[in-house]
C-alpha cells in the first residue's frame, strides 16, 4: 500500500496497490513489538494531557487564516523540544490551517475538491476528480479521508478511496497543532481497470521490440499500521498490512503490439499469460527500519536502513511466494543557490539537498508474472516505461539534485499558496537477474533526467519528471517524492 510516498517504505505496496509491492516481517516478535508500541507511554501522549490545552478554534469568534503563520507563507519556528524528543521528527501546522465548522465551510482550507493530473507512459496522461478532508471529523488534523476518481487517454479508469489517522498528535500552548509522520493507521480500496499494461518478457535479456500488452482488472482492500518504537528505541519503525486482492487479466489494448496471450508471441509470453489470468491474492507484509530522517516524505537531513517481506499467503492455486526488499537512503543538506536558506526561527526552511538511495528485491515461490520485482515508471529507473525490467531480483541506486527556485512561493487564490517552486537533477543505475548472486554479472541499467517540483505544504509535494535512457524518453507526473 502507497501510505504516503515511497519515501515511508511501506510493506505491501511502495509502488501502486494494483501491484504487491515490497515488505512485510509476520509472527510473535512483530506483534510483541505492535502492542508495545501501542501501550507504551509516549512523551507527547503524556504531556498532551498535562500541558495547557489552547483554546479550541470551535470558540473563537473569527477564524484569522494567518494565526501562527505569515503572509508570505513563512512559518515562525516552534520551540518543540518542549513538548517532544526528536523535535526534527514532528511537524507544526500552524493555527491558521485548522479552520472549524463542516466540510463546506472549511472548503479550500482543510477540505478540498481538485482536478488531479497524472501521466505515466503505460497509462497515458489522466485526469479526474479529488475529494479529500484533511481534519476528517474535525479531529484537528489528526485524520485523512480521501476519494479519488481519474480515466486516462489510455482508457485505465480508477476509483480508490483512502483513510488514515496520526497516533501521535498534540495540540501546542498557543494555537497549532505538532503531529509525527511515522506512526498511523491506514486503509483503503479500491477498483482499477487499465487496458494497457506492458510485459517485455523476464530477465535482463528481453529487447524493447518484444513489447506486449495486456488489460489488467483488479479490485483491492488494505489495511496498514506504522508506529516508531518507544523509549531509546524510537529510532526504529515497524510497520505491518494486509491486504486482498482480485485480478482479472484480459486482451492488451496497445495498438502496433500484439497482446500477451497471442500464440504468436514467445510461448512463454501466453503460458504466463493463463496462469494469471484470473487470480486472487491474500498479502501480509512488514518490515523494521532503522530511520533518523527528518521527514518521511520530503527529508531535508537523515539516514533510514530497513528490510521487509510481503508474504502472498493466500493464492487462488494454493501456492504460496513472497518478495524481500532491503534499502538505504542518506539525505543531506546542502549549499543553497537560487535562494538564502530562510531563517534560523523558521519551522521549514528553503533546504537544497542531496539525496542517495539503494534498493534491492528479491522474490521466491510461487507468484504472478506481474508481481514478480520490476524496474521502469515513476519511481525507479524513470527514463523507462512502467514494467519494463521483470524478473525475481533486481537492485537500483539512485542519486537526487534537489534544489528551490522559488523559496517563498505565492498565493493562487484565496487561501490557497503555492510555497515553494524547486526542481531536481538525477541518474539512476540498477539490473536485474534470476537471483540475487546473478545480479553482480548482468548488464547495467541506466537513466538520468530533470524534474519539477511544486509544494503547498512540506509534506505535499507534486513533481513532473522527464527521465532519459538508451531506450528514448519516459514522462511521469504524480504526488511524493521517488525516494
Amino acid at each position: 500500500m502507497q501510505y504516503a510516498s515511497r519515501t515511508a517504505r511501506t510493506p505491501l505496496g511502495w509502488k501502486t496497490i494494483a501491484r504487491p509491492g515490497d515488505g512485510a516481517r509476520t509472527g510473535a516478535v512483530i506483534a510483541g513489538l505492535l502492542l508495545a508500541v501501542l501501550i507504551a507511554p509516549d512523551r507527547a501522549d503524556a504531556e498532551e494531557t498535562s500541558k495547557p490545552q489552547p483554546a479550541t478554534p470551535e470558540l473563537e469568534s473569527v477564524y484569522d487564516p494567518y494565526r501562527g503563520m505569515d503572509k508570505d507563507g513563512r512559518i515562525p519556528e516552534v520551540d518543540k523540544a518542549k513538548y517532544v524528543d526528536h523535535p526534527e521528527r514532528w511537524r507544526y501546522i500552524p493555527e491558521g490551517r485548522i479552520k472549524p465548522g463542516n466540510f463546506f465551510e472549511r472548503f479550500l482550507v482543510s477540505s478540498f475538491a481538485v482536478p488531479l493530473f497524472f501521466h505515466n507512459a503505460d497509462v497515458g496522461t489522466g485526469g479526474g476528480l479529488g475529494i479529500t478532508d484533511i481534519d476528517f471529523r474535525q479531529q484537528r488534523r489528526r485524520e485523512f479521508l480521501g476519494g479519488f476518481f481519474s480515466y486516462t487517454t489510455e482508457g485505465q479508469q480508477s476509483y480508490t478511496a483512502r483513510w488514515r489517522r496520526w497516533l501521535k498528535h498534540m495540540d501546542v500552548p498557543g494555537g497549532g497543532v505538532l503531529q509525527e509522520e511515522r506512526s498511523f493507521v491506514s486503509a483503503g480500496g479500491g477498483y482499477r481497470k487499465t487496458l494497457t499494461r506492458r510485459f517485455y518478457g523476464i530477465g535482463p535479456a528481453t529487447n524493447e521490440d518484444d513489447q506486449t500488452s495486456y488489460t489488467d482488472e483488479v479490485g483491492f482492500a488494505d489495511l496498514g499500521l506504522s508506529s516508531s518504537l518507544p523509549g531509546k528505541l524510537d529510532d526504529f519503525v515497524v510497520e505491518l498490512a494486509v491486504r486482498g486482492e482480485g485480478h482479472w487479466l484480459d486482451h492488451g489494448r496497445v495498438g502496433g503490439h500484439p497482446s500477451m496471450e497471442s500464440p504468436a508471441n514467445d510461448p512463454s509470453f501466453p503460458f504466463l499469460f493463463g496462469e494469471a489470468e484470473e487470480v486472487a491474492l491474500g498479502w501480509i507484509g512488514g518490515g523494521l527500519r532503522w530511520d533518523t530522517r527528518d521527514s518521511q516524505r520530503n527529508p531535508y537531513r537523515g539516514t533510514a536502513i530497513g528490510g521487509a517481506v510481503d508474504a502472498a499467503v493466500v493464492q487462488t492455486d494454493g501456492e504460496v511466494g513472497a518478495t524481500y526488499l532491503i534499502f538505504a537512503d542518506q539525505v543531506f543538506p546542502i549549499w543553497p543557490i537560487f535562494h538564502d536558506g530562510g531563517t534560523k526561527d523558521e519551522e521549514n526552511p528553503p533546504t537544497d539537498t542531496l539525496a542517495l538511495h539503494f534498493e534491492s528485491r528479491l522474490s521466491s515461490g510461487d507468484l504472478p508474472f506481474f508481481a514478480r520485482p520490476t524496474l521502469g515508471g515513476s519511481e525507479i529507473q524513470r527514463g523507462y516505461i512502467e514494467g519494463r525490467w521483470r524478473d525475481d531480483a533486481v537492485w537500483t541506486a539512485a542519486a537526487e539534485y534537489r534544489f528551490w527556485l522559488l523559496a517563498r512561493g505565492f498565493t493562487v487564490w484565496r487561501h490557497i499558496r503555492v510555497e515553494r517552486l524547486g526542481a531536481a537533477v538525477f541518474y539512476e543505475v540498477g539490473g536485474v537477474g534470476e537471483n540475487g548472486s546473478a545480479l553482480f554479472h548482468e548488464s547495467l541499467i541506466q537513466s538520468y533526467g530533470v524534474s519539477a517540483r511544486v509544494t503547498v505544504e512540506r509534506a505535499a509535494i507534486f513533481r513532473a519528471d522527464f527521465g532519459f535512457s538508451g531506450e528514448g524518453f519516459n514522462f511521469s507526473a504524480g504526488f511524493g517524492l521517488s525516494f
